[in-house]
């Protein structure tokens, strides 16, 4: 019967003592809202999204350039010159890193997918791979915009005190103190002495 379906399938599914198929049926279920691999679809879970597509291909793209101006060395030998490689694939990478930062901020506004998290797990790791590659094997670090005007205010805060404390000297008044001898009026007694010395 149809009224009996559900049970029916409960009961086939739980048949068994470790429940498996409710077991495997979970876990995967649990690793797709893990990875949110939702976020790498459309809505209708069709296929890919555009995005998606578009940095995939951008990846690939970057990881060859970082292929072909390797010349046959080595990643994880003794560190080397890879200056030819952070000069020529700078411009790929600087692309693929925009787009992900412009997907994340898609994202979080609800993207194509229609669902508003992290990105899913597949973009997420090669873009890691893609930054540690970049910095940690490569070496190349981008000099950062912001050092001078950091240098800049740095320097103005630490020298506040001291120019606070030089321009309130120099503009306090300094009074210099004059001591004023008292003058003491000399007793009757020396008086008399001096009278009589001279009479």
């Amino acid at each position: 019967n149809s009224s009996e379906s559900h049970n029916c399938a409960k009961s086939i599914l739980t048949s068994d003592r470790l429940q498996i198929v409710v077991t495997l049926s979970e876990f995967f279920n649990e690793t797709w809202e893990a990875a949110n691999c939702a976020n790498c679809l459309k809505n209708n879970s069709e296929g890919l999204s555009n995005s998606t597509v578009e940095f995939l291909d951008l990846f690939n793209k970057t990881l060859t350039c970082f292929e072909h101006n390797l010349q046959g060395q080595s990643i994880y030998l003794s560190p080397n010159n890879y200056t030819e490689v952070c000069k020529n694939c700078n411009k790929t990478y600087k692309m693929l890193n925009d787009l992900y930062n412009n997907l994340q901020r898609m994202n979080r506004e609800g993207g194509e997918s229609g669902h508003s998290a992290h990105l899913c797990i597949d973009v997420e790791d090669a873009m890691n791979i893609t930054r540690k590659l970049w910095s940690r094997a490569f070496n190349c670090s981008v000099p950062c915009s912001d050092t001078v005007p950091v240098i800049a205010v740095s320097s103005f805060i630490l020298f506040l005190p001291i120019v606070f404390y030089l321009s309130s000297f120099l503009h306090s008044k300094q009074k210099k103190r004059i001591l004023i001898l008292p003058k003491r009026i000399q007793s009757n007694a020396s008086l008399v002495n001096i009278q009589e010395k001279y009479s």
